[in-house]
Formats: structure tokens, sequence, C-alpha cells
């Protein structure tokens, strides 16, 4: 019996000495693979690619006496220097660029961490498509409108008395090149702002509809063009619409933001544009701090008065306005 009690207790440590050998070199043996089997190489980003998506938190110092402008390299006018929330560099409100007119309300990202890009130039095809410009068949007809206007004027000139001033149309500028030079400054500063291009008032869902927009509610009445006038006005809507828009330039400035400069001689009582954007209700922007607002309805009610909002479409009226211009 003992014998057969030995020969039950070596088989059990045998096995548990297989047991843990087996499992050793289980452990310690990664299994071979085969060269098609081989996971295939990692693609690394760059840091710049990961810092723009990665999640950023607010960091907070105890001291910002140090905090210096990364444009201009000054720390004066703390009071108009920002702190980007994800990289924390300072930023003047005018050095940003296109600059901040108010102190922002929340979160406020820098052009560099919120990956803004500037838009520095347009090509000419660009160009028509973003003022939706319609073609003439006829390449001379392009100047037909400019003759006509200057022939209107000559008329004019001979008037002994006038009874009143008229509107004069505007007289776009007779080199291609040119006008294709000032319609791109216009819709660079329009796309940095993320805005489209709208020669028309714009009603959208949740605003002001256009049945809202009513001559009778007009606060004594509402004044009537006369029929030269709105020749006039139909004149410069039209040739608008061919890409011959009044000799105006949309340039940026350090201090101001986008600002208009005539790049032509402009007489006075001359028609530009109509003031166009976002039509909504006066009650509804009562606590809106923006500076671009313009008053198109003067109702005796208030709740049915009406503003326009050059927020997300408008055309050069907005920086004729003086928008953007925070300055004494």
């Amino acid at each position: 019996m003992t014998p057969a009690l030995s020969s039950s207790s070596s088989s059990a440590a045998a096995s548990q000495r297989l047991i843990r050998c087996t499992a050793s070199l289980w452990r310690t043996h990664a299994p071979h693979r085969s060269p098609s089997m081989s996971p295939p190489p990692r693609k690394l980003k760059l840091m710049a690619e990961i810092m723009v998506k990665a999640k950023y938190a607010v960091l907070e110092r105890d001291d910002y006496d140090d905090v210096r402008c990364e444009k201009c390299l000054s720390g004066d006018r703390d009071d108009e220097l920002l702190l980007c929330d994800k990289c924390d560099k300072g930023f003047h409100m005018k050095c940003v660029s296109p600059i901040v007119a108010r102190v922002p309300i929340g979160s406020w990202l820098c052009p560099k961490c919120c990956g803004q890009k500037r838009v520095r130039s347009f090509s000419q095809k660009k160009i028509i498509d973003f003022f939706r410009i319609q073609k003439c068949k006829d390449a001379e007809s392009l100047y037909l409108s400019a003759q006509a206007i200057k022939h209107r004027r000559r008329l004019r000139s001979l008037v002994w008395q006038k009874k009143r001033r008229r509107l004069l149309s505007f007289l776009p500028s007779e080199d291609p090149d040119r006008r294709l030079k000032q319609m791109g400054s216009l819709a660079a500063a329009l796309t940095t702002l993320q805005m489209e291009f709208s020669d028309d008032l714009t009603y959208l869902p949740g605003m002001a509809s256009r049945s809202a927009n009513q001559a009778e509610l007009e606060d004594g009445g509402m004044q009537v063009l006369s029929k030269e006038d709105i020749e006039t006005f139909e004149l410069c809507r039209t040739m608008s619409r061919r890409g011959e828009c009044a000799p105006l330039l949309v340039v940026f400035d350090s201090c101001e933001g986008f600002t208009v400069q005539a790049d032509d001689q402009i007489k006075d009582m001359t028609f530009i544009a109509e003031y166009t954007g976002d039509v909504d209700y006066l009650t509804n922007r009562e606590h809106d701090d923006c500076d671009s607002m313009m008053t198109l309805l003067s109702a005796k009610h208030p709740s049915r008065s009406l503003v326009i909002c050059p927020d997300t479409h408008g055309n050069i009226a907005r920086f004729i306005n003086g928008i953007n211009n925070h300055t004494p």
C-alpha cells in the first residue's frame, strides 16, 4: 500500500510541476507572428493638431503683473488685456485681428487657438461667386450705365435753380482690375466676420417677419422718394448686380478695425449702398450691445419697431457706418 501512495503523490507533484512549467512558459514567451500578422505602423500626429482638438481648462494665476501682449510686447493698458483661456497668453483688444470691440462675455480664445484664418485675397472667380455677379453678354454694356450717369449729371448742371437736392448714383471705376480689388477687400472683411453678402434685407426664422415691415406703421409717416431718386436707386442696384461697385476700399486699421476709404472722387449726395442685414424687433435687442444696429421702422408701439442687425448678412454699409470703432 505504501508504494501505491508514493506513486500517487509523485504523479500529483509531477502534474503540479508540469502545470507550473507550462504556465511559466506561456507567460515568458510571446507567440510567434508571421510577417503578415504584424500590426500596421502607427501614424503620429503633430502636436499642433493635437492641441487644436484637445480640451482646455481655464488656468488661473496668482499674479498677473508680468502679463504682456504677444503682439506689441507691452504690458500697458491692462484694462484692455485679454487672456486666452487655452494658451493663457495676453493680447490687447486692439492688437488682435480683427480687433475686439468690447470685453467678451465668458471664455475667449486668441486667433491662433481658435484656428481662425484671415482671408487675404480672392480670385476673380471667387469674387464673382461671392457677390453672385450677373455676367453681361456685351462687354461694352458695362460702361453704358456710367456714360448715362455722366450725361444725366451734365443735364442737371444746366438747371438754374433746384427745389431740393437729388440723389446721385455712384460712378464705378472703369478699370476692371481696380473694381476686382475693391470687391475683394469687401469680400475679405465679410468673410473674416463670418458674414454673407446681401444687398437686401433678410428675414430669418425666430426674428421679425417680412409682413412686420409696413410703411403705415412708421410714427409720423414714411418719407417717399421722388421719381428721380427711385431711378437712381434702381440704377445703382443694377450696377451692383453686374459687379460695378462704388469706388471704395475696405481696409483694416489696428485701432478701428475695418473701415472704408474712397478709391476715387465721390461727390456729395452720392448713393453708395442700402443698409442691409437681418431684420429683428427692437424689443428683442434691448440688451444687445452690438454697435452695428440701424433703425428700420420706428412705430408708435415699441413692440412693432424694427431694427437692422448686420450680424450674419450685410454689405459695405456696415463698415461705412463706423462699425467696430470703439475709440473716443
